[in-house]
């Protein structure tokens, strides 16, 4: 015989809506922290090499030269004579940095040595250059 005061159903927690719940916000952070990882550089025609190698590093400052030949240090311009001083500042006090530069294909090889040669005066600094598979 039941008591009166007694419930027909035992009270359960049903998990199911909360693990879906806790799936979707996964699946955003994964996907929104993949868009995260871009480069910082301005859109330029890289050229292609089939033995290039990712490089990674904690602080990458982004020096691009542009089809017309154009000079930018994280999408500010700069001139020839300004760059060495821009990146340095851009470092701050991370001596370790890596500098990516990217050039486009159609830039003289000469000015892409010149912007070499200023860049790899700075003491420390690493210098990688961004290709395309």
């Amino acid at each position: 015989m039941r008591l009166p005061d007694e419930p027909d159903n035992i009270a359960q927690i049903n998990i199911v809506p909360m693990i879906d719940v806790v799936f979707a916000i996964l699946t955003f952070l994964i996907i929104s922290s993949l868009s995260l990882s871009k480069s910082e550089g301005l859109p330029v025609n890289l050229p292609k090499a089939s033995t290039s190698q990712i490089q990674d590093s904690p602080a990458k400052i982004t020096v691009t030269i542009d089809d017309r030949g154009k000079l930018m240090v994280d999408k500010t311009s700069v001139s020839l004579d300004q760059i060495e001083s821009a990146v340095k500042q851009a470092i701050g006090s991370n001596p370790n940095s890596l500098i990516v530069l990217n050039a486009d294909q159609s830039v003289n090889h000469g000015n892409v040595v010149e912007v070499m040669d200023r860049l790899r005066r700075i003491k420390g600094a690493k210098l990688g250059i961004a290709t395309t598979r």
